[in-house]
């Protein structure tokens, strides 16, 4: 199995950008999808996930109301679509896979295969 994200780039405050993840080698209904980000210094941290049957997502509090995560089935991949970036929004992002519960979305170790990261930086 192989998780593959991308679109990340430099964009100014206030803009927007849509992540990419990828799936391969599985279909994306077997597993629950989380986004993580760690910026330079810091921990990695949970952005948002969505559950297997991608009938519910949940996100950081930092990031609810600006982002959204949703995805293609046809594509087997899913999107995280950020609004209102925010210099603090700066980090790489990763996308990861697992079966995953409700309650334990926002944990990293939950989740047993990881993709590349992808950086987001904005900046003006």
């Amino acid at each position: 199995v192989q998780l593959q994200a991308s679109g990340g780039g430099l964009v100014q405050p206030g803009g927007s950008l849509r992540l990419s993840c990828a799936a391969s080698g599985f279909n994306l209904d077997y597993y629950a999808i989380g986004w993580f980000r760690q910026a330079p210094g810091k921990e990695r941290e949970f952005v948002a996930g969505l559950s297997q049957n991608g009938g519910t997502s949940s996100f950081a509090d930092v990031v609810k109301g600006r982002f959204a995560i949703s995805r293609d089935i046809a594509k087997n991949t899913v999107y995280l679509q950020m609004n209102s970036l925010k210099p603090d929004d700066t980090a790489v992002y990763y996308c990861a896979g697992g079966t995953v519960i409700q309650s334990s979305r926002a944990i990293a170790s939950a989740y047993a295969f990881w993709g590349q990261g992808t950086e987001v930086t904005v900046s003006s």
